[in-house]
Order: structure tokens, then C-alpha cells, then sequence
């Protein structure tokens, strides 16, 4: 019976505790292949001291959820190693995080002996620092390292990062590393949103303070270029990225972000190239292959410019050969992160470039039954799987009820538009046929409403309920 409140009584010291444990990190087992191989990249290529004990506790972390403890240990003393040499004046606190994960470690496997002493070290730096609680420490160092661990771990944590960064910066404004984790999660939380209409984008002023903190940290350099190139200030842009690429700084993850600088303005030789380079380094990531897969797009769409939608011969050649190069890009990025929703509709898309609307199909279906973090990413799968169903597989029918679920989703966006567009005309090409199309005549009266047009809204809705007076009344009459 003692056994058991000993247990209990270690597990209750252990929930206090601050680490990767009990920040309840949102990973789905479907994520943790692209999560490892991300982590594993940014050890061997991200230049950041401040980033580089958290990379190793969240491997750590990793290794235990994949059953590999041993592992994990081996992971929790690099860390230790690294904070002994960049913080030797501030070990005990920088090793409150590890401890806590070598303490739940420990304990996964039954040694409570060794779950007890890192106990027994956290408590006493909770003393040192004249901390309220006896394993939990309040300070904005741990604010930082909550925030940055939740940033690593995708989407559905990023407002729970924010948080974290906003409250470490309210005690010490200037900090550069809290700063950075700041910056980056405004960065990433602005593209989710950007294609929601009205958005307020707030990374710009971040990026900049982040910047003048931290001089020398060139991944966050080259997103405050991506931020300026999305703010129409792309000379001041190209001035950071050609600071960055200068120096020999995290270079993969430079590359990465130049070439989607470069693709943007139309460069996309440039782009593959960097992209190319990055991926000789880190050949299983999945935003490399997604942005080559765009690339190759990008390509196929100049050689449809420049020879009308009808390529012929060697431009036939070549269209096909950047269609397979894409599809193959795409493909390897939904393997190894099956939850890359906007993936899979460029897959999808380019499978109907290759005429093969099997494999498209497949692909829809996949992408359908996803609920993304973002919502609005769906108005894009409903709008591009209308698409298909109007022009490649004839059915109007389910062109329309995708157009329509489009539209019910989320805030107004780009997607959103274009779907109230392709409704619309859609109904206006069944009108032509029919012109008593009851349907088509309610769709257009929804679709001005949506837009906003409240006269041609009433104007149709009037038609559609006089048509149907007019069929009620002849059928009265019929009887």
C-alpha cells in the first residue's frame, strides 16, 4: 500500500512541474515522422542558441512518445551539455525544463530513485529563487521555453505560443530571445491567416524589433524580407535576403526562405535553385518538397502562357516532364506530413494537369475528410473540387454543392470569392438552358446576396417565387 502512495505522491510532485510533460504539446501520431525529421534538421542546421536545449528536449520528448526512452536520455544530456556551456551563469534556471523531462523520463521507466533527484534539484532552485510553488517556477525563462516548444509543434499550439512569448516580454521587453519567438510566431500565425479578407497583420513592427535584437540571427532576417514583400516593400526585402544569403548563418533555412522570396517575384530558377541546395541538406523535408512542387507549377503555368493552353511538341516534352517533377515533389511532401492539407490539393491539381483524375479523385477525397487548424483552408479543397467536378468530371450537380459548401465555411477570403464567381456562373450557364431553372435561380439570388448586391438578390428571388407560384398554381389546377 506504501508502494502505491509513494507512486501517487510522485506523480502529483511530477504534474507540477514545468517541461514537455505537462504543457500539453497538441501532436497527432499521423505528425510525428515530419515533426522528428524537423527537429533532427534544425539541431544540425539551425545557428540558434536560443533555440537549440529546447530542440533537444522536444527530440527528447519525441523519443519517449515513439517508446524510446534510452533515447530520450541521451537527448536530455546533450541538453544539459549545451546549457553548461552557453549559460554558465544561469545553469540552474536554464536546467529547470530539462530537469522536469528527465524527472517524467524516470519515472516512465520506474526509476524512481532518479525521478527523486531531479525533484530534489528543481525544488532547491524553487528555493534559491524564493519561489510560492516547490517544483514550479515562475519567471519569463520559462514563459520563453513553453512558447518556443510549442511553436515547434505545429499549428493547433500557435496561439498558446503567443501567449507564452507576450507574457515573458511583459517583464523584460527587450529581451532578444523572447523577442525572436515572438516575431516568429506573429510570422506564422499572418500566413495561416493571410488569405482571410480583413486579417490585421501584426508581424511586421515584431520582425523588425526581433531583427534590431538580434543582429546576427539570420532565419529571422529573412522573414521579416518575406513580411516586407507582402507589405509592397520588396527592395528593402531583397536588401535582408542578400545580407542573409551573405553569410554562412543557418544557410539551409535561408535558402529556404529566399527562394520563396524569389518565386514571388517571379524568379523561379533562382528559387529551385536555392531550394535545391537546401534539400541536398535536409532531403526529407516536406516544406522543400511542397515549394519545389510550386515551383514546377509555376513553370508549367509560363509554358501554358506562352503557347495558349495548347504546348505542342518539345514544349509538350517539357510540360510533362515538370508535371511528373512536380507531382513527384508533392507526393513526397503528404508522405511524410499527412496532415499538409494545401499539399494535397496541389497534388490533386497537378494530377488533373496529367490527365490522371483516378489519382485526383483519391487525392480530394483525403483532403475532404481533414479538419484543418485554419478553417478557411477548406474553402480552397470545396472550391478546387467543384472545379474538377464542373470541367474534368461534367457533373454540375456536385460542382454546385462544393461551390456551396465553399462558401459556408469561415471568413471571407480569395477561395471564398472565387467560389461565389464560379457559382454564379455556373447557374447563369444553366439558366441559358433553362431559363425556369428553379435552382439556378435561388443560387443567384443567394450568390448577390453574398456580394452584397441586394437588388439583383431580390430580383431573382422574386423570379424563383413566381416561378414557383405559377408551378403551384398550374398543378392546382391540373387536379
Amino acid at each position: 500500500c506504501s508502494q502505491n502512495t509513494d507512486d501517487q505522491q510522485v506523480k502529483d510532485s511530477l504534474v507540477q512541474l514545468r517541461c514537455h510533460f505537462t504543457w500539453d504539446l497538441q501532436i497527432e501520431d499521423s505528425e510525428m515522422p515530419d515533426l522528428e525529421n524537423r527537429v533532427l534538421d534544425q539541431i544540425e542546421f539551425l545557428d540558434s542558441k536560443h533555440a537549440k536545449v529546447g530542440i533537444h528536449n522536444l527530440l527528447a520528448y519525441v523519443k519517449h512518445l515513439k517508446g524510446q526512452n534510452e533515447d530520450a536520455l541521451e537527448s536530455l544530456k546533450e541538453a544539459e551539455d549545451l546549457i553548461q556551456r552557453e549559460y554558465p551563469d544561469q545553469t540552474d534556471l536554464r536546467s529547470l525544463v530539462t530537469w522536469g523531462n528527465f524527472a517524467w523520463v524516470y519515472y516512465h521507466i520506474g526509476r524512481l530513485a532518479q525521478v527523486q533527484t531531479y525533484l530534489n534539484k528543481v525544488e532547491k532552485t524553487c528555493q534559491k529563487f524564493g519561489n510560492l510553488f516547490r517544483y514550479r517556477v515562475e519567471c519569463p525563462e520559462m514563459d520563453c521555453a513553453e512558447g518556443w516548444a510549442l511553436l515547434k509543434c505545429g499549428g493547433k499550439n500557435y496561439e498558446r505560443a503567443k501567449a507564452c512569448f507576450e507574457k515573458a516580454l511583459e517583464k523584460d521587453p527587450e529581451n532578444p530571445e523572447f523577442s525572436s519567438g515572438y516575431a516568429i510566431t506573429a510570422y506564422r500565425l499572418d500566413g495561416f491567416k493571410a488569405k482571410i479578407k480583413g486579417h490585421m497583420e501584426f508581424s511586421l513592427h515584431p520582425l523588425r524589433q526581433a531583427v534590431r535584437l538580434n543582429p546576427e540571427d539570420q532565419y529571422v532576417k529573412v522573414l521579416l524580407a518575406l513580411k516586407l514583400q507582402d507589405e509592397g516593400q520588396e527592395a528593402e526585402g531583397e536588401k535582408y535576403i542578400e545580407e542573409a544569403l551573405a553569410n554562412m548563418s543557418s544557410q539551409t533555412y535561408v535558402f529556404r526562405y529566399a527562394a520563396k522570396f524569389y518565386r514571388r517575384r517571379g524568379h523561379l530558377d533562382k528559387a529551385l535553385q536555392l531550394l535545391q541546395s537546401a534539400l541536398k541538406a535536409t532531403p526529407t523535408s516536406a516544406f522543400l518538397h511542397h515549394q519545389i512542387g510550386i515551383c514546377y507549377r509555376g513553370q508549367m503555368i509560363q509554358i501554358n502562357m506562352a503557347t495558349n493552353s495548347q504546348p505542342r511538341g518539345q514544349d509538350r516534352e517539357k510540360a510533362d516532364r515538370i508535371i511528373r517533377s512536380a507531382i513527384s515533389h508533392f507526393e513526397f511532401a503528404v508522405d511524410i506530413k499527412p496532415t499538409f492539407e494545401i499539399a494535397y490539393v496541389d497534388l490533386a491539381r497537378m494530377y488533373i494537369e496529367a490527365g490522371n483524375y483516378r489519382k485526383a479523385e483519391d487525392t480530394f477525397q483525403k483532403v475532404l475528410t481533414m479538419n484543418p487548424v485554419v478553417r478557411e483552408i477548406m474553402q480552397e479543397v470545396h472550391f478546387y473540387y467543384g472545379q474538377f467536378q464542373e470541367f474534368q468530371k461534367k457533373s454540375e450537380v456536385n460542382a454546385l454543392i462544393h461551390y456551396l459548401k465553399a462558401i459556408t465555411i469561415g471568413d471571407p477570403s480569395v477561395a471564398k470569392d472565387k467560389s461565389i464567381n464560379s457559382l454564379r456562373k455556373l447557374a447563369f450557364k444553366r439558366l441559358q438552358r433553362n431559363a425556369s431553372d428553379l435552382e439556378s435561380l435561388s443560387i443567384l439570388g443567394f450568390a448577390y446576396k453574398l456580394k452584397g448586391n441586394m437588388e439583383e438578390a431580390v430580383e431573382y428571388y422574386e423570379r424563383a417565387l413566381r416561378l414557383a407560384a405559377d408551378s403551384a398554381n398550374s398543378l392546382g389546377r391540373g387536379f
